[in-house]
């Protein structure tokens, strides 16, 4: 009896060994990701020691103390919010709070749209831009009749874009094909290498465009030339995808960083539809407020395409979260606050503004640095291409502590004051040789 115990109490130890084993398999072929560049360079300058170090990847908003900033807009209604006894945590629609969807379509449609007063727009909170991003990215792969209308399955994206676009519509299945934008020769636009792809692309495939202040480059289309382009996106039959990180962040005008879109939308004859961010033009970066808006041709297809929309957050998030659409909604609707919010966008830009032209001054008239640096004021937003190359930047980073990534983007909102005599005598440093 006590060696059959013995036995059993064995096979029970050596099967549960094999059980264990098997277990242990199961994710040993799961490879180690890389980290995310931005964020890996942004925890490498944390733990950088070097008093004099500056943070030129992190992409949001500093003031000139290098501090984020929450907009007065943005306190005021968050008192208002939390001071008000009859607000409760009960869950949004699936479609996110109305009052926010229709103020946020009108903000970046007009509120004189005649695709909103005609009722074809869809709007759908979401999970800031990304999750934007990522709706338009599902409704498409689910819904645009690539094989019917002749297009092959992938979006034209930038190239450079932002880094997200790519994981974003891979995951959607949908393949991201590069399409030239900026030229490192000229460090501008590549209008001609841009509108060829337009014209020689398949019909009525998809591109996607950045409504405002270009994300990594800061470089834009003239009105003349987004007039250019949405003439051949007419005659091609493509499709727009807007994705729009920077209203009144770009500029300081909420209208005129609107421009683009209205302008396609306004034609009526190009299908689009427009991915909305409030974490820069409103400092709510944590709070993840956003939406989705798709301009459809009819009221029928319209209430089919929110009908789908709603079907697709369901199963993704169910509902998206209150207080941050609350807030935006508060600053949209309140004549004051709205007006504080105008006032904060333009402090915002306004100080973007005055470090490209006191940059470009040092470099030019102080130091009168080699080459020519008049795209730092050309270029618009938070970003900005410096046009030096990889080995420069990385002695940027490893010698002067300045942090950048690779290819020379930095973020305007980490320079002050204090700090861009500093990182200009770097950069004339680095261009010299020195």
């Amino acid at each position: 009896m006590a060696t059959d115990r013995l036995n059993n109490i064995n096979q029970h130890i050596s099967g549960s060994a094999g059980l264990a084993q098997r277990a242990a398999k199961v994710f040993e072929s799961v490879p180690l990701a890389p980290p995310d560049a931005i964020f890996k360079l942004t925890a490498s300058y944390k733990a950088d020691t070097y008093k004099q170090k500056v943070n030129l990847g992190v992409g949001a908003y500093r003031d000139d103390d290098g501090k984020p900033w929450v907009l007065p807009s943005v306190k005021k209604a968050q008192s208002a919010l939390i001071a008000d006894e009859s607000v409760d945590h009960e869950y949004l629609s699936i479609t996110g709070l109305p009052e926010f969807t229709s103020n946020a379509a009108k903000l970046i449609l007009g509120a004189d749209s005649a695709a909103i007063s005609e009722n074809r727009v869809a709007s759908v909170q979401t999970i800031s831009g990304t999750g934007a991003n990522h709706l338009g990215a599902v409704f498409l792969s689910k819904f645009y009749e690539f094989a019917k209308l002749g297009a092959d399955r992938e979006i034209f994206i930038s190239n450079p874009t932002w880094a997200n676009h790519k994981a974003i519509f891979s995951a959607a299945g949908i393949k991201p094909v590069d399409y030239p934008y900026y030229d490192p020769k000229t460090i501008a636009l590549d209008f001609e290498g841009f509108t060829s792809t337009l014209r020689s692309a398949k019909d009525n495939s998809i591109f996607l465009l950045h409504a405002c202040a270009h994300n990594p480059t800061g470089v834009d289309p003239t009105r003349e030339q987004w007039h250019q382009i949405a003439d051949i996106f007419a005659e091609k039959g493509h499709f727009a995808f807007f994705d729009c990180a920077y209203q009144g962040f770009a500029s300081g005008d909420l209208d005129r960083d609107a421009y683009a879109v209205r302008h396609f939308v306004s034609k009526r004859s190009i299908p689009l539809l427009i991915c909305q961010s409030f974490a820069k033009n409103a400092g709510l970066y944590g709070e993840r407020v956003g939406a989705l808006h798709v301009v459809s041709s009819t009221p029928e297809q319209n209430k089919a395409v929110l009908s789908q929309l709603s079907v697709i957050q369901r199963s993704e998030i169910s509902n998206p979260p209150a207080f941050g659409a609350r807030v935006v909604s508060m600053i949209l609707t309140d004549p004051n606050l709205l007006n504080q919010w105008q006032e904060d966008v333009s402090t915002m830009a306004g100080r973007i503004i005055e470090m490209r032209k006191r940059l470009h001054s040092i470099l030019t008239e102080e130091k009168k640095t080699p080459g020519n640096w008049d795209h730092i004021l050309k270029q618009i937003g938070m970003f900005t291409f410096l046009g030096l190359n990889p080995e420069q930047c990385q002695r940027l980073l490893e010698q002067g502590h300045i942090y950048l990534t690779s290819n020379s983007r930095i973020s305007m909102a980490g320079l002050t004051t204090k700090n861009v005599e500093y990182v200009a005598e770097w950069i004339d440093k680095v261009v010299r040789g020195n």
